[in-house]
């Protein structure tokens, strides 16, 4: 892991005008374990420990492997932009942009960046609402971020 130098950001116009939004390639899906499963078979993307067992996101290919029911298949959207854990709105402006396009979105909060994980069939126009966000931050700010 190459260390980050980039200032964590909490100004809402700064982080929309930053979100820089990267479409990772694959398929995620989220499954849900028993908290004793043995999880070595699995590179888990994130995970969080629930009344009812573990949920996980993998890659689909290792769900499929283990034979793990699927909730959710999901594309990932990172959002570049270093944001800061403690900004104000962003996770409620980025989940209102891709609601106007009708695009449910499980967003996953990093140290770093924030994570989008989008129906697969909606990738391209969840990257588009996205864009057109940080376009609308760009003029709104008249691009001085």
């Amino acid at each position: 892991m190459k260390p980050k130098n980039d200032r964590p950001i909490s100004n809402l116009d700064e982080l929309l005008c930053s979100i820089n939004p990267r479409l990772r390639t694959g398929v995620y899906v989220f499954v849900t374990l028993p908290l004793e499963a043995d999880k070595s078979r699995l590179e888990p993307i994130a995970t969080f420990v629930e009344d009812e067992g573990l949920s996980i996101i993998v890659e689909e290919s290792q769900a499929k492997d283990i034979g793990s029911r699927i909730l959710f298949r999901a594309a990932w959207i990172t959002l570049t932009v270093a944001s800061d854990l403690n900004a104000i709105g962003l996770t409620a402006a980025v989940a209102n942009a891709l609601a106007r396009k009708g695009i449910s979105c499980n967003m996953v909060a990093g140290a770093n960046h924030d994570h989008l994980f989008v129906p697969v069939e909606s990738a391209s126009q969840a990257m588009d609402a996205l864009s057109e966000l940080q376009a609308k931050g760009l003029a709104f700010g008249q691009g001085e971020h």
